[in-house]
């Protein structure tokens, strides 16, 4: 999710993604004269990454039960083309969208997946998942841009969207029979090789895998046909790496699980290299990719091999959130949740609180923190952590009497995958 390494974005990817780098390299602040839209969340220049981190911090907190602001969802529904498609951010959203404007394949899944998730605008949701199907390259997966050469993370990360509006993935198919599943699987690496489960961004020049930890956990979700906000899996397996030509996608992805275990066991983080022209050349941990990998191992039935990574986040990555705005703080939310941790005190800081400062007042809160197994709360207006909130109340009175199979299906809905 943090990375995606095409020569066209590699010089922006720190800022589109919002996790995998560090803060030195982070989207400059806007000029004190320049203001940032209303509705948009964070402080900084939204060039590169405005509907990425809307998009991601509307997958957060619903997660925690926050409902984002109407300002907030409007923002984002207003950065969609007619088409459907989004790109990374307009400034101008007056002007109808043209040839010479971008499209994202990136920008368009997330937002898609976040409508979904916060049960808003389908419509809209639909129709950028109408645009991502159109667009599918003949190896059956996804570039980052339109018609550019398919890609581990936009593959995986248009699936989850795919996904999430009910859309069969594994029966998208091209001309020749390649689906996304396909597209992704020709992108691992055969157990028998070294970095056997791991998954490649793209082929090298000559055909060649190179192991790419961002892309391994991009691909564990996506060959699961699952959306970044997947949660946990009640399924608790032994990662193992599955030899052969002809696996299921469900196999290839738990190979990769395979791969991030193993990663993890030697240190609980993920490293990223130094960036080009760098003067400390050490490797830097990788708070994002981290949280990435965390979540994909949840997700995949390994959350016992990510609560070593998850304390490490706790102990380390709580500054790089703060400082990265909306959407590292998001990443950690989504790792807390999926490894059961507690979101409103993760290493001594409340990152929902933090999450919601960097926009709109949301709509509705819930207190307390939900976890993938614990009860789930009520939602209520935003208020202080102390006392019985007006949802609680409102939610008690629900289950005494009709309303309880509601909140039960509610329940039921917000586990699934």
């Amino acid at each position: 999710m943090t990375v995606r390494r095409s020569a066209a974005a590699l010089a922006t990817t720190a800022v589109l993604l919002g996790a995998a780098a560090p803060v030195a390299v982070a989207a400059p602040s806007p000029s004190p004269s320049a203001e940032l839209p209303a509705g948009l969340y964070g402080t900084t220049d939204p060039t590169y990454d405005g509907v990425w981190r809307q998009s991601l911090a509307f997958l957060a907190q619903k997660i925690e039960y926050v409902t984002p602001s109407t300002q907030a969802v409007d923002w984002l529904v207003g950065q969609q083309c007619d088409s459907g498609a989004f790109t990374s951010y307009r400034a101008d959203t007056s002007k109808p969208c043209d040839a010479s404007t971008v499209m994202d394949t990136n920008a368009t899944a997330i937002a898609v997946q976040a409508l979904v998730e916060i049960n808003q605008r389908r419509e809209d949701a639909n129709n950028g998942a109408d645009w991502l199907k159109s667009v599918q390259n003949e190896d059956g997966g996804w570039g980052y841009n339109p018609g550019s050469p398919s890609d581990a993370n936009s593959t995986s990360i248009v699936i989850g969207a795919l996904a999430r509006t009910g859309v069969p993935v594994g029966e998208l198919t091209t001309a020749d029979g390649s689906t996304p599943y396909t597209a992704l699987q020709s992108l691992a690496i055969a157990c028998e090789d070294e970095d056997g489960g791991a998954f490649a961004y793209q082929p090298g020049k000559k055909g060649e895998l190179t192991a790419n930890l961002d892309a391994t956990a991009a691909s564990v979700l996506g060959l699961m046909g699952k959306g970044i906000a997947s949660g946990t899996s009640n399924a608790v397996k032994d990662p193992s790496c599955t030899k052969g030509d002809d696996l299921s996608p469900e196999q290839t992805a738990q190979n990769g699980a395979f791969f991030l275990a193993d990663t993890l066991k030697k240190q609980p983080y993920l490293e990223q290299a130094p960036m080009p022209g760098a003067e400390d050349s050490t490797p830097q941990p990788d708070y994002g990719n981290t949280a990435d990998a965390v979540v994909a191992l949840a997700a995949s039935g390994h959350r016992n091999k990510a609560q070593a990574s998850v304390s490490w986040l706790q102990k380390n990555a709580t500054g790089w959130a703060k400082q990265g705005g909306p959407a590292a703080t998001a990443q950690l939310i989504l790792a807390a949740h999926a490894t059961g941790a507690d979101a409103r005190s993760f290493g001594g800081v409340d990152l929902v609180k933090q999450l919601n400062a960097t926009g709109p007042a949301p709509a509705a809160t819930a207190l307390p923190s939900p976890t993938p197994t614990g009860p789930q709360p009520s939602s209520g207006t935003d208020s202080d952590d102390s006392g019985l909130s007006l949802g609680w109340l409102i939610g008690i009175g629900l289950a005494a009497g009709a309303g309880i199979g509601f909140l039960l299906s509610m329940r039921r809905k917000k586990q699934q995958p």
